[in-house]
């Protein structure tokens, strides 16, 4: 059970690279000053050092929803993670990406209730609120961040705003959403903290699916939403970083592909309404509204029926 576990583990690292890592890489791809090999290795380092220093979202991710602690929170979070993948997996299928940091937050949640668990009511409103806020947080940061950037910044300071952009986003990435794959091996494996090999190997499963999903998420977020410009990326990157930053000094796990999607639909609308192509905007946000729900109710009946058969 405990290599099973492991396994699953690594592939969830592996498909939150697929899902995070070439969205986050993808929004820069029109500036030259942050190749996408440089920028893979940044965002990297980050993931790989920044639990080192803090790994407060995921004791959030493991405590805080429920708490998984023992063989049933094992159990239960295996169970979460096969639903999360599920459900991220069907709807990218069908044209509509969306957050895997929502459908596992839905699932660890359904998961604990079907499992019997005790599931704090409290922690999951304030996730929720959180989450929900954070895209509207980064819209509101990405429209200012533009108009400063306008008046402080030509072409070749954009190149340098854009480096401090991506390299905050990265910090941030590490520091909230990222931790979730930190959070599934804790339980998997059943250990407290960020040891070095395990963040390591969770850096190098990580980089790899980057690297694969880099073509279609970058196309997503960068070209379907709205024809971004560098200073659109730019300011969004910036809004992220800010934005995912603050969530987590309040130990708040929030998507950072939800939160880049909102600060570039900000950044667009500091410029005209026009510029958003809202169908796009509204088919990601409709993915979004669907995949918590749908991965919380799935998880709770497959946590029943997998209890159901332990028990037999």
């Amino acid at each position: 059970m405990s290599v099973a576990l492991a396994l699953l583990a690594g592939m969830f690292a592996l498909i939150t690279g697929v899902n995070d890592g070439g969205a986050m890489l993808g929004t820069g791809l029109k500036m030259p000053s942050v190749r996408p090999m440089y920028g893979l290795l940044m965002l990297v380092i980050a993931v790989v050092v920044v639990p080192a220093i803090s790994y407060r979202v995921a004791v959030t991710f493991t405590t805080r929803l429920t708490s998984l602690r023992g063989e049933d929170g094992r159990l239960a979070m295996a169970v979460a993670v096969v639903v999360a993948l599920l459900v991220v997996t069907v709807l990218n299928q069908r044209g509509q990406p969306t957050s895997l940091t929502l459908a596992i937050v839905g699932a660890i949640t359904g998961s604990g209730l079907g499992w019997g668990l005790p599931v704090s009511v409290d922690g999951v409103v304030f996730v929720l609120a959180v989450g929900l806020l954070a895209p509207f947080a980064g819209a509101t940061v990405a429209a200012v961040a533009r108009r400063l950037l306008v008046r402080l910044s030509d072409g070749r300071r954009l190149a340098v705003w854009h480096r401090a952009g991506f390299g905050l986003q990265c910090l941030a990435y590490a520091a909230n959403d990222g931790q979730k794959m930190l959070a599934v091996f804790m339980v998997a494996l059943g250990f407290q903290g960020a040891p070095p090999a395990i963040c390591a190997l969770i850096g190098l499963l990580f980089a790899l699916g980057a690297l694969y999903g880099l073509p279609r998420a970058g196309r997503t977020l960068s070209r379907e939403i709205l024809a971004s410009r560098p200073l659109h990326s730019v300011s969004a990157e910036l809004a992220g970083g800010v934005t995912v930053i603050g969530c987590a000094l309040a130990g708040a796990p929030v998507s950072m592909t939800q939160v880049i999607a909102g600060g570039l639909i900000g950044a667009g609308m500091a410029e005209t309404t026009r510029r958003i192509r809202w169908p796009a905007a509204m088919k990601i946000v409709i993915a979004w509204l669907l995949t918590l729900p749908v991965s919380g109710v799935l998880a709770a009946v497959a946590a029943l029926l997998v209890k159901g058969m332990n028990a037999w």
